[in-house]
């Protein structure tokens, strides 16, 4: 999930906008138990880049529909940079699968007004659920932050943007560790409450290692505001399937993994010229079982997991849960 934000504290007293009367799906209304009472899981894609990339997309995305998750959300490249396609093939798994699709949507680069034409595009595909990031600048997640002349400087702007354009539903980024430009963690905290009273309904975490760093944001979301703070936060995954990858979680997340996963991910490895990938793999499938289960018995509401447009990974992970697969998928 793309990175988000950091602004001082909200406004006091700030009144939480009143969600509307909806007929699209939300992914607060998907969040129910599972008829075999597990708890829901849901995926993030990330755009294909061309013709091939597409078709592993679609590859996943049909497996997935037999394990029935909650919702699938796309992510948004910087700037647009795949916009044309990621709003086609958006739509198309709206519309062509028994998916609920959410589309990010980021603030990097965009006037004011192209904001609303994307937004205007996302619906005219029939997308009505929007995850809204400011999102990171390109090619640096670090980087400085360069405001569009015309764009908005925060996402609680851009949540409102979307609440007024007309009948969506909207969630937003959080973080378990706060953002790397966060002061400090009730700055961060304050920040995710002035986005949901902007109207976001739900968040999605930045991916973490840790089950406590998740915990204790729930706990601070609740303590700065326990209204707002009540709203589903869903944490995200992502299971480990090379030291590769351990490179590219911490370029998300923009935060080193804990030591001690770190050594268990370094001991399957091994010591030879080159690292046993399929030992790394499965220590990094146990781990992401261990997370997953942990957060069940803690009450999250959802698992969400980031699966690079690969299905087997993940699919194995929700297998250790007991999650099964059906024949079908569902009807919509």
């Amino acid at each position: 999930m793309s990175s988000d934000n950091v602004r001082g504290y909200s406004t006091p007293g700030r009144v939480s906008r009143t969600p509307r009367v909806s007929g699209t799906r939300s992914i607060v209304q998907q969040l129910g138990p599972r008829p075999d009472g597990s708890i829901p899981f849901s995926v993030e894609f990330n755009p294909p880049r061309d013709a091939a990339g597409e078709a592993r997309l679609w590859r996943a995305a049909r497996e997935f529909e037999r394990l029935h998750p909650a919702f699938v959300s796309m992510t948004y490249g910087a700037g647009g940079s795949t916009r044309d396609r990621t709003i086609r093939v958006t739509g198309q798994l709206a519309r062509e699968t028994t998916l609920l699709t959410v589309a990010h949507l980021t603030a990097v680069d965009h006037s004011v007004a192209e904001l609303r034409s994307i937004v205007g595009a996302y619906a005219d595909a029939g997308i009505r659920n929007l995850l809204v990031l400011r999102g990171d600048p390109p090619g640096d997640v670090l980087g400085e932050w360069v405001k569009h002349p015309e764009g908005v400087e925060y996402a609680d702007e851009l949540v409102r943007i979307v609440r007024d354009l007309g009948d969506f539903h909207v969630g937003v980024a959080s973080f378990p560790q706060g953002h790397p430009r966060s002061t400090d963690l009730d700055q961060d905290t304050h920040f995710l409450v002035s986005k949901l009273r902007a109207g976001a309904e739900y968040s999605i975490t930045q991916m973490f290692f840790d089950v406590e760093h998740y915990l204790r944001l729930r706990d601070r979301a609740m303590a700065c505001d326990p209204v707002e703070g009540a709203k589903p936060i869903i944490p995200e995954l992502m299971p480990v399937t090379s030291l590769r990858t351990v490179q590219r979680a911490e370029e998300l997340s923009g935060r080193p993994l804990p030591a001690t996963v770190m050594e268990r991910l370094r001991k399957a490895a091994g010591d030879g010229p080159e690292e046993d990938r399929a030992a790394v793999r499965e220590v990094g499938i146990e781990i992401a079982t261990e997370m997953a289960q942990r957060l069940i018995a803690e009450g999250a509401p959802c698992l969400h997991f980031i699966t690079l447009n690969f299905a087997k990974t993940t699919s194995e992970v929700l297998a250790n849960l007991g999650y099964t697969m059906s024949a079908t998928p569902a009807h919509a």
